[in-house]
C-alpha cells in the first residue's frame, strides 16, 4: 500500500548510499595517507559516519515496522560506489593514487571540494523535491554540509597559524 512517504524513503536510501560511499573513501584515504593527513580523513570519516546514522534514524521514524537488523543488513550489502557529490570513488581513488596527499594542508583540500560538491548536489536534490519533507531532509543535508566546510576552512586556518 502506497503511504505517500515514497519519495522521500528513496531520497533517504541515496543520501545514505552517498554517504556511505564518502564515509569509505575517507577512509581508504586514511590509509594512504601521510601521519597528519590521515588523522583529517579518519576525523571525516567519523562525520560521514554520523551523518549514516542520522539518515538512518530518519528512514527508520518514517517506518515503525522497520527492524533495526534489516536496515543494518542493507547497510552492510549495498554498495557505494559514489561520494556525496555525486563523484565516483574509483576517480578519486586515482587522484589519491596520483597525487600524494601526504600533509593535512593537501587532505583538507580535497575534503573540502567533496564536501562542496556534496552542498551543491543536495542544493540541486531540495530545488527538485516533490514534496515539503523531502526537501526539508536535503535542506539539513545541505546545513551538515556547510558545518563540515566550515570545520575545515577552520581546520585550514589552524594549520596556517603553526
Amino acid at each position: 500500500m502506497l503511504t505517500g512517504k515514497e519519495d522521500l524513503l528513496q531520497a533517504l536510501v541515496e543520501a545514505y548510499i552517498m554517504e556511505k560511499g564518502t564515509k569509505e573513501f575517507y577512509a581508504l584515504a586514511a590509509s594512504k595517507s601521510g601521519t597528519t593527513a590521515k588523522k583529517s580523513f579518519e576525523d571525516l570519516a567519523v562525520w560521514e559516519n554520523r551523518h549514516m546514522v542520522y539518515i538512518q534514524s530518519l528512514y527508520q521514524s518514517l517506518l515503525d515496522d522497520r527492524e533495526l537488523m534489516e536496515f543494518k543488513e542493507f547497510s552492510s550489502k549495498v554498495s557505494s560506489p559514489v561520494t556525496e557529490g555525486g563523484m565516483p570513488i574509483k576517480d578519486l581513488e586515482k587522484r589519491i593514487e596520483k597525487f600524494s596527499v601526504q600533509n593535512e594542508k593537501d587532505a583538507l583540500s580535497l575534503a573540502i571540494n567533496i564536501e562542496a560538491k556534496a552542498y551543491n548536489f543536495y542544493k540541486g536534490l531540495a530545488a527538485k523535491a516533490l514534496d515539503d519533507q523531502t526537501k526539508v531532509i536535503f535542506e539539513e543535508m545541505m546545513a551538515q554540509e556547510t558545518k563540515h566546510m566550515e570545520e575545515i576552512t577552520a581546520m585550514k586556518k589552524r594549520l596556517s597559524s603553526h
